[in-house]
């Protein structure tokens, strides 16, 4: 009765618009038969699939709709978005498999465990992830979920059923629904009755910041690594609790492309991906051709793309036993566009994602028990490459108890073991304690992976990559790092569990302190020190070292004295601060220190509380905006305001004292310039990055001075067909450089290693001050710890200012020259940035540019 209901209402309210509409049988084909008792997308949605781009809401109506109407199909929300849209997978097998799900679950997974009993391979279902439409705006995906789901839901004959007793698909409808909703409001709000294809179209013109990204404005086709965002979470946690064979990721290129599927070029395939991998996908590719070429669609293969990063959809699988695809297809951007071989439609571009999904599931089907012997085999390898290493653990060591705990959860996401130890032990130099110090032991079934996470590398096949080269995480988090070999794999002691952080505390004391004071090296110490002041208290940093509670405390410490502050539940408070936020907080009866500084020392500074903007809209880039004001939102809790960088002029930027500026095309008119201008000279801090570093010093408002690389190239003639490689050679796609660090800068506060390790993806390189002072972060001489980078590039790069202060009146302009937030995976820099915040409108003038 419901469903009727439900049915009737969307009926009545879709309009008639008859453009681009296609019926079920131009993407099923006429020979299938079909449940008539299974609802079709447009019975529940009200219009034919590609008449309209489905809404995220309308999408999970018709998927809930079918799970109800067939017994092939079970339905689990795996978790929320940002904006609270759910994440769903679809389980769908037959009848009998429905009934005996965690069974065959846990068969599956034995068949791949090493140390289990595997069972009889005839027994062994396969296993088949399909996902859709990470990029939001690449909708064809989506779309065409909702008919993947229907022709299983509905199909009929000895095919369907032979896939379906053998095969558990677990379909996601959308990996992004965030994304896929807000790109669906914008072309559906701009469709025309009569068809348009002009690609001069608003329709095609999507704003700022587009479908592309989720809510903060992250890629999520570069998480799967990471896993930081609560999408990639949640399709982590199904991938592992059913360790599926085959993942497919279904994506859209340019309107003037065709479609594609892997393999990719095989140059650039990562070298820790067994060679069976790429077998595999090209045995799978001859599935995809033979079905497209059925219904006439033009494709390709093996000459774009690549397998390297294992951050990607299509490649994280195949550093987990099993074949990630990726499917790219034209893209219409709308409903219909002109392209260079005529209009090419929505309905179309679904057509092509349809029957690839089928054609996998084909080849799932043939391919069936090489797949689950890959499988099989690659766990077995990977263990037995373990046993055979020389180093049995790796160890980890931070101060900062905060970064190495979302360490260990990024780490334990990926079904790895990750383990305390009972003993301390010493790392580069440091001597750590037990709480200080997590393990991970390489003989284990995913230690393949664990490899691929701490690996360094600086020789490559190729030199072009599609993404970043290197993603080394102890040098992203920050953290000391060690392999170790069984004496160090004896200190292990029981299983980290990354749902139990260690709560920070406030020290006893007896009577009522004097001070609160506590180290500047935790990762949350920054949301401390704000919510301290946004509650009306009074916080110190220590610009010298100083001596309290019979302990010294290291410059960036911090300092709330009890008799300045208006609460009467101070201690409380701080005690609730501590918990929070990772800290340990020493309670301290005296201010006097004769050896260091007194509590009461000029050498100590009065934080004042920031006041945040960040630059956003058209022209900026949107990934390195989003990545900073995710920080800021959701790490520290500190309000930023998104600033449209086209209302400069009309904005009341008295209202902040710190206005944050990401790479980007800034065309600000002379008279903005003016304003921000002044409004700098008058004392505020702007913190500045990459691109917007360039726009600064060229408007007057920062002086910074920049270096290129010199290609030392004689050669006066090339060949053509070479030129689109070599431009792509000198390209720095991501990779991680050294720098050398004057730990006594503000900007530093809070590192204890004077070499830091930065991540960079541009080729902008900056000259150091003439001022010695003025140089807090220099790339070393030859920087290059991991990833690629050509020989122009790295000439240029050395002993170069990777962060600048300059001082244009009572104001700063702070100059990053690498990206300390990248991702919301790069924890190790966060603390230099959230320094530049709260600490950058106190460094001397006489330490500036």
């Amino acid at each position: 009765m419901i469903n009727s209901i439900i049915k009737a209402l969307f009926i009545m309210l879709v309009p008639v618009f008859a453009v681009a509409q296609q019926p079920l049988s131009y993407y099923t084909g006429d020979s299938n038969d079909y449940d008539p008792s299974i609802p079709t997308p447009k019975e529940i949605i009200g219009h034919e699939v590609g008449e309209w781009h489905v809404s995220h809401d309308k999408l999970v109506m018709y998927m809930g709709v079918l799970a109800e109407a067939s017994d092939r199909i079970s339905l689990s929300v795996t978790g929320h978005t940002f904006e609270g849209r759910p994440l769903m997978v679809l389980k769908i097998t037959s009848p009998e498999n429905q009934r005996n799900l965690e069974t065959l679950r846990q068969q599956h997974l034995a068949w791949s465990d090493p140390s289990a009993e595997a069972g009889n391979r005839d027994d062994i279902p396969m296993v088949v992830y399909m996902g859709y439409s990470i990029h939001g705006n690449e909708a064809s995906g989506s779309n065409a979920s909702m008919l993947v789901a229907y022709h299983l839901a509905a199909a009929q004959g000895p095919e369907i059923d032979e896939l379906l007793s053998n095969t558990i698909i677990l379909l996601d409808p959308s990996f992004n629904p965030d994304g896929l909703n807000r790109f669906a409001s914008w072309v559906n709000s701009r469709k025309s009755l009569t068809q348009v294809s002009d690609p001069g179209s608003v329709e095609f013109d999507e704003p700022w910041p587009g479908g592309r990204t989720n809510h903060y404005w992250f890629d999520l086709n570069r998480d799967w690594l990471p896993a930081q965002l609560p999408e990639s979470q949640a399709r982590l946690k199904t991938f592992h609790d059913w360790k599926p064979n085959i993942l497919t990721d279904h994506h859209e290129m340019g309107t003037n492309s065709t479609f594609f599927f892997q393999p990719g070029i095989p140059s650039r395939n990562n070298p820790l991906t067994p060679a069976e991998t790429y077998r595999l996908t090209e045995e799978m590719g001859k599935f995809h051709a033979a079905a497209l070429d059925k219904i006439g669609s033009l494709y390709y293969t093996k000459e774009s793309y690549d397998d390297y990063y294992y951050g990607k959809g299509s490649t994280y699988p195949d550093i987990n036993g099993a074949v990630g695809i990726l499917f790219e297809q034209a893209s219409s951007r709308g409903h219909a566009q002109e392209n260079d071989f005529g209009v090419l439609t929505f309905p179309f571009t679904i057509r092509n994602q349809f029957t690839t999904s089928l054609s996998t599931l084909e080849a799932a089907v043939a391919l069936r028990e090489e797949f689950l012997d890959h499988q099989q085999n690659f766990y077995k390898e990977a263990m037995q490459e373990a046993r055979n290493a020389e180093n049995r653990v790796y160890l980890i060591g931070s101060r900062d108890k905060a970064r190495l705990y979302h360490m260990g959860q990024l780490i334990a996401r990926h079904d790895i073991t990750v383990q305390h130890l009972n003993e301390g032990t010493t790392i580069n130099g440091i001597r750590y304690q037990p709480d200080e110090l997590l393990g991970i032991p390489l003989v284990q079934p995913q230690y393949k992976l664990i490899e691929a996470m701490f690996e360094r590398r600086t020789t490559f096949t190729d030199s072009l990559f599609y993404d970043i080269s290197t993603w080394t995480l102890p040098l992203a988090f920050g953290v000391d790092f060690r392999p170790g070999g069984s004496r160090d794999a004896g200190l292990l002691g029981d299983e980290f569990d990354g749902d139990a952080a260690t709560e920070g505390q406030l020290l006893s004391t007896d009577g009522t302190p004097y001070a609160y004071v506590f180290e500047p090296y935790g990762y949350y110490t920054h949301r401390a020190v704000y919510q301290l002041l946004d509650n009306g208290l009074k916080v110190r940093v220590a610009n010298e070292k100083f001596n309290a509670g019979g302990k010294e405390y290291p410059r960036g410490s911090l300092v709330v004295a009890s008799g300045i502050q208006q609460m009467d539940t101070l201690n409380q408070y701080m005690a609730g601060l501590a918990r929070e936020n990772f800290l340990t907080i020493q309670p301290v009866s005296t201010g006097l220190d004769y050896e260091g500084r007194s509590l009461g020392s000029p050498s100590f500074t009065t934080i004042e509380k920031p006041s945040v903007a960040i630059l956003a809209g058209d022209g900026v880039r949107s990934y390195d905006a989003g990545e900073i004001w995710y920080l800021m939102d959701q790490r520290y809790k500190i309000p930023s305001t998104l600033l449209s960088a086209d209302n400069i002029g009309s904005a009341d930027l008295n209202r902040y004292n710190v206005l944050i500026m990401v790479s980007g095309r800034y065309s600000l008119s002379e008279s903005e310039r003016d304003k921000l201008r002044s409004w700098v000279q008058d004392g505020g801090t702007i913190v500045a990055f990459g691109s917007a570093l360039s726009y600064l010093n060229g408007s007057g408002i920062g002086s910074f001075d920049f270096t290129s690389a010199d290609r030392n190239d004689s050669t006066n003639q090339r060949p053509y067909g070479l030129l689109s490689e070599t431009r792509g050679a000198q390209e720095i796609g991501g990779s991680i450089f050294m720098a050398r660090a004057d730990l006594t800068n503000p900007l530093l506060y809070g590192y204890y290693h004077e070499n830091i390790a930065l991540f960079k993806n541009d080729e902008q390189f900056m000259k150091p001050a003439s001022n010695p002072f003025a140089n807090p972060l220099l790339f070393t001489a030859d920087p290059l710890v991991s990833g690629y980078i050509s020989p122009g590039n790295a000439r240029a790069i050395s002993n170069t200012s990777a962060l600048l202060v300059s001082s244009p009146g009572r104001g700063r302009v702070i100059g990053f020259n690498s990206k300390p937030a990248f991702r919301a995976f790069w924890y190790g820099t966060n603390k230099m940035l959230l320094n530049a915040i709260f600490y950058g409108r106190d460094i001397s003038s006489g330490a500036t540019r």
